[in-house]
């Protein structure tokens, strides 16, 4: 689903981030790239608390690819018990003292360990109605999403294909497209991230590695996406 609302007035309704820059920021300082998805867990909190302090009610971050898969089987398992660590100690605890806050986990999860999956799934339970939802996205793919949108459709005979049928069956199909998409690191790609769904994203890339990320860095932003006149192929009236 779309956001159509063109007012430049507030701050986004729907923010997504690609998290970049932690195995480099940990290389500068002579680190393990595991030291620095450790420091990166930490900018996740700041800028999940700016988001909703500034309005924005959907937030997603890209935390583990699909591609990701072809790092070092250490790295890849780093990072899953970083994951699972995090939602326990902090995501879980968030959510309870918050009865306005749910956490989503866009991808496929079947992959992901065991225990790690459950909690995904449970976590995702405890989360339904909530009026503002952080997705973390694990195991996510922007042409898979596209992929399997379409077999879902097609295996419930929602036939012909239309884009309204398309966005029904999107992993993130419970939330309006990204207002702004934002890009630490410095790289300027879409790494396959919510391909469908930022067709008419505003951009923003950083230079900031993303463990150095601050609440300024992501109200600077919203500032910039403020400035910014969203036509959706249109014109200016």
């Amino acid at each position: 689903m779309q956001n159509t609302d063109k007012s430049n007035k507030a701050s986004p309704l729907s923010v997504a981030i690609i998290m970049d820059g932690n195995g480099r920021w940990a290389t500068r300082r002579g680190l393990p790239r595991t030291e620095g998805h450790l420091a990166g867990a930490e900018a996740v909190e700041t800028v999940i608390r700016t988001a909703k302090d500034e309005g924005v009610r959907y937030l997603t971050l890209f935390a583990f690819s699909t591609e990701n898969w072809k790092r070092p089987r250490e790295e890849v398992d780093a990072i899953m018990e970083l994951v699972y660590r995090y939602l326990k100690a902090k995501a879980l605890p968030m959510i309870e003292k918050d009865p306005e806050l749910g956490i989503m986990f866009p991808g496929d999860k079947s992959p992901l360990p065991q225990r790690l999956r459950e909690l995904c799934l449970y976590t995702e339970r405890l989360s339904r109605g909530r009026q503002s939802i952080v997705s973390i996205a694990l195991n996510y793919g922007g042409r898979a999403d596209i992929v399997n949108a379409a077999n879902s459709a097609i295996g419930k005979g929602e036939l012909p294909l239309n884009e309204e049928i398309i966005s029904r069956h999107l992993y993130t199909s419970y939330m309006p497209d990204p207002d702004l998409v934002i890009r630490t690191g410095g790289e300027h790609r879409i790494s396959n991230f919510l391909l469908w769904q930022s067709a008419y994203s505003e951009y923003i890339i950083l230079d900031t590695l993303w463990p150095d990320i601050s609440s300024g860095h992501l109200r600077e932003c919203i500032s910039e996406y403020n400035t910014r006149v969203r036509r959706f192929g249109g014109l200016k009236s």
